[in-house]
Parts: C-alpha cells; sequence; structure tokens
C-alpha cells in the first residue's frame, strides 16, 4: 500500500510596509497648509516676474497664512531684494527665492534641546488647557527615553479636573513613576518630584503645571510659585521652560509666548497639532516677533509624532 502524503504550500513571505518616516509624517501633517500655500503660489507666481500684483496677492496669501505682519513685510522684502539682485524671470525661482528667505527666517528657531550638564535635567512645562500639554508630556517622555534617559513625571496640573489621571495614564504606557498628591499644592508636588529623582538618580523630570490664561493673572502667579519653588531645591533649574502651543490658534500663541515669558521665562517651545490646521505660517509670526527656539513639533496622534524642529524639513514640507 502506498500513501501519498499533500505537500503543504510553501509559506509566502508577506513584506510588512515600513513605517513612514518623520519626514514623510511632517510633509503628511502640514498637508492642509501646504494645499492652500501650494495651490494659490501657483497662479500667484505663473507670470513669471515679481510685480506689484504678484506681491499683493502673496502679502493675502501670508496673511491669511497667520504668518503677521511683520513676518509677511520681511518676507516681500527679501523676495523683492532677490528678484533684483537675481533678476528673477521664472515661477520656480521665484518660489525658490521665497523657500530661501522663510528658511533663513526659521533657521534661529532650530535649536535642539540638549538636557546634558543637570541631574536630574529639570523640565517645566506650561500652556492653556487644550493645548495639547498633557499629551506633549507622554510624548517627551517616550522621547527621552529613546535617547536612553530615564524620566519621572510631576502631576503639578491639580486645577484641571482628571487631568493627574490622565498623566497616571501616561505614566503607565511608557512604564514611568508618576509623582503625584491627592489635593495637593502644584509647587508642592513637583518639590517632591526633584527630590524623587534626586534619590532614585533619574536623568529628567517632566514637570506639568496647571493650564493658566494669559489673563488669569491669579493662576499665572501661582505658576511663577512653581518656578521659585524650584529653584529652591535647585537653584540652577528649571533647566528649560517649555510653552505648549495649539498651531490652530494662529496670533493668539503670540500673545500667550510674551504672557507666560513674564511670568516663568519661557525658553523654549512645544508646536502642537500643526496637521490639523491650513495656518502654518504662525511659526513664522513667532521667529519674527516672539523668536523663542521651538524644541518640537506635533503633527499627529501617535505617541512618536513629537520630534525636534527642523526647519529645512519644515520648509520642504510646505513647498513641495
Amino acid at each position: 500500500m502506498f500513501s501519498f502524503l499533500k505537500k503543504s504550500a510553501p509559506e509566502t513571505k508577506v513584506d510588512t510596509p515600513a513605517a513612514p518616516s518623520w519626514r514623510e509624517r511632517l510633509f503628511k501633517g502640514l498637508a492642509k497648509t501646504r494645499a492652500q500655500w501650494g495651490g494659490k503660489l501657483k497662479g500667484i507666481f505663473s507670470r513669471g516676474k515679481v510685480d506689484d500684483e504678484l506681491l499683493e496677492e502673496l502679502e493675502e496669501l501670508l496673511l491669511t497664512s497667520d504668518c503677521g505682519i511683520e513676518a509677511t513685510t520681511h518676507l516681500l522684502d527679501e523676495l523683492k531684494k532677490a528678484a533684483k539682485r537675481d533678476k528673477l524671470d521664472t515661477p520656480e525661482a521665484i518660489q525658490k527665492a521665497l523657500a530661501d528667505a522663510l528658511l533663513e527666517t526659521l533657521q534661529p528657531l532650530e535649536q535642539p534641546l540638549d538636557v546634558s550638564g543637570h541631574k536630574p535635567y529639570v523640565i517645566m512645562i506650561a500652556g492653556v488647557n487644550g493645548a495639547g500639554k498633557t499629551t506633549s508630556i507622554g510624548k517627551l517622555c517616550k522621547y527621552f527615553q529613546d535617547q536612553g534617559k530615564s524620566v519621572l513625571l510631576a502631576a503639578g496640573d491639580t486645577f484641571r479636573a482628571a487631568a493627574r489621571e490622565q498623566l497616571e495614564t501616561w505614566g503607565e504606557r511608557n512604564n514611568v513613576t508618576v509623582i503625584a498628591q491627592d489635593n495637593g499644592d502644584p509647587a508642592a508636588v513637583i518639590f517632591d518630584a526633584i527630590s524623587a529623582a534626586k534619590a532614585r538618580g533619574i536623568d529628567i523630570v517632566l514637570a506639568d503645571t496647571a493650564g493658566r490664561l494669559p489673563t488669569q493673572l491669579h493662576l499665572m502667579e501661582e505658576i511663577a510659585k512653581v518656578r521659585r519653588v524650584i529653584q529652591k531645591i535647585d537653584p540652577t533649574g528649571p533647566h528649560e521652560t517649555l510653552l505648549v502651543l495649539d498651531a490652530n490658534i494662529g496670533q493668539n500663541a503670540l500673545q500667550q509666548v510674551k504672557a507666560f515669558d513674564k511670568a516663568i521665562h519661557v525658553t523654549g517651545l512645544v508646536l502642537t497639532k500643526l496637521d490639523g490646521t491650513a495656518k502654518g505660517g504662525v511659526v513664522t509670526a513667532i521667529a519674527r516677533q516672539c523668536p523663542k527656539p521651538i524644541r518640537f513639533i506635533g503633527v499627529g496622534e501617535q505617541i512618536d509624532d513629537l520630534r525636534p524642529f527642523s526647519a529645512k524639513d519644515f520648509v520642504d514640507a510646505l513647498f513641495e
């Protein structure tokens, strides 16, 4: 008797698509702004010469993209200089000149955060409710862990309901300790967190502080108190004071930078929700009116969708 064994079909290897790079995600995230700029710029530059009509149309586009008057005037002046100097006579050349002027404007904001030199490195994080502050802290935690750093979170936002629980969820997700108190004073919570970080040899403390509106002066004073308490336990701290800004609020972002800077001396910005707006020009307005380093930008909901700001990648994503 013969028995016949059915050969199983060879396994088909399925290639798993590679995860998109950060640059690819940035391009996708800025799609709304690029759609507004790209479509209109082609029409504006189609005449192939920098004349009054082109400048007027470009001015309108820049202003409606939240670039602000100061940045818009600067970019138009730079374009006029380039047109005179280089005799721009093609749409491609005009667009490149504008992109170069924009890159030169944004380049000074590209200052990656260096967390060496202090241990623990204390980062105080502020921002109005709804800006994405707590979510940004969770993403920053993951970013620093990927750099090989140990992180501890301080739940200093005792003002907003469920803020502590939200931060504790991020702590569980990233497997890091969250220092919190049921009814603690924000400054006391952060004091305890820094003390714990020193005792445990933690590299970085991310100190959440309550969301504040710049018009709430008594609450802004409370956040200033947090800064003073940090300096009591570590005279060199906070080593970085980040302000989280929602890119959708446009020119209001400038007022927030000025108000928070006055209260807590902002040293860097985190710009969130750039994927949700067609007005990415607010970055240019910040560069001209409130030139604070943009440490990180966010263009999505994933945990790794918050990365250091690159001026060149940002400009490329707007024009290509």
